[in-house]
């Protein structure tokens, strides 16, 4: 399989960078980048004056309008000189609790989606909800860009965090393209469990099932050191001179981990490299 169909979601003006990575990676790959640019009504119908909530709403809902066209027509600038690359720009308005589902509909049909940290310096408020509405409604991986992180079309040397979850088989699988073409895949076990299903050899099974893809693994099994596996992610990361991190998404529910953080999140706010999610 190959990423014919690449989503970018646009919320802000200030994610143009977001948007030339995009592209540029679109590009290496001989994809279709599909682009969103919303408008998100942040209004709250109840809190309008009795008898008020039809114009307010309205008002609300032409704001949001005039922000998407806005934005459409921005992209549209920006992306005019880009001959060499097939791509397509929709402007669509939704209310916060309407971005789910819309989303989520078009990642549906996309290979990969590329996004920005959503928690990175600048970020709208919008763009966790965006992140995890192409993870979960959307069923489809995302290459999660860190600010000032320039993605490289075709990684050489990957980091999967392996921790036998079916959320980290599941993003494996998606990565199989991305995995193929890198000279060096390290396949990293942190303090795995004596008790798990691989016991005395984790990960063996997996790069087994790398091997037999082409996939040129190796397995690193390390002792926690530090307080959150995201640190030792991180830090195993730049010791490899990794280009992207592999893992799978949302282990724990979405609320648990906003509430008390959690390896997805944690990864989200300090990646030094991309990291490529799935579920």
């Amino acid at each position: 399989m190959a990423y014919k169909t690449i989503l970018t979601v646009l919320s802000h003006p200030s994610q143009m960078p977001q948007l030339d990575d995009a592209a540029a990676l679109a590009a290496a790959h001989d994809a279709h980048l599909d682009i969103l640019c919303l408008g998100i009504d942040h209004s709250q119908a109840g809190y309008f004056f009795p008898g008020g909530t039809s114009y307010g709403w309205q008002e609300a809902i032409d704001s949001a309008l005039t922000d998407a066209n806005a934005l459409d027509r921005k992209v549209r600038d920006r992306m005019a000189a880009s001959h060499d690359l097939r791509w397509s720009c929709e402007a669509a308005v939704t209310q916060s609790l309407g971005i789910a589902s819309l989303v989520g509909l078009r990642a549906r049909f996309s290979d990969l989606a590329i996004l920005a940290s959503p928690y990175a310096k600048g970020q709208p408020g919008d763009a966790e909800l965006i992140t995890e509405a192409a993870l979960f409604e959307g069923a489809c991986p995302v290459l999660v860009l860190p600010q000032g992180c320039e993605p490289v079309a075709a990684p050489r040397r990957i980091l999967v965090a392996w921790n036998q979850s079916a959320e980290a088989l599941a993003a494996i699988r998606r990565a199989l393209p991305l995995l193929r073409a890198a000279e060096m895949v390290e396949v990293t076990c942190i303090d795995p469990r004596s008790s798990g299903p691989e016991r005395s050899d984790p990960g063996g099974a997996l790069t087994q099932m790398l091997t037999r893809h082409g996939v040129h693994a190796q397995i690193a099994v390390l002792a926690r050191t530090a307080p959150r596996i995201s640190d030792e992610i991180n830090r195993r990361a730049i010791e490899v001179d990794a280009d992207m991190v592999v893992m799978g998404a949302y282990g724990h529910s979405r609320l648990r981990e906003a509430i008390l953080g959690g390896a997805t999140r944690n990864m989200l706010e300090q990646a030094r490299v991309p990291v490529f999610l799935a579920r």
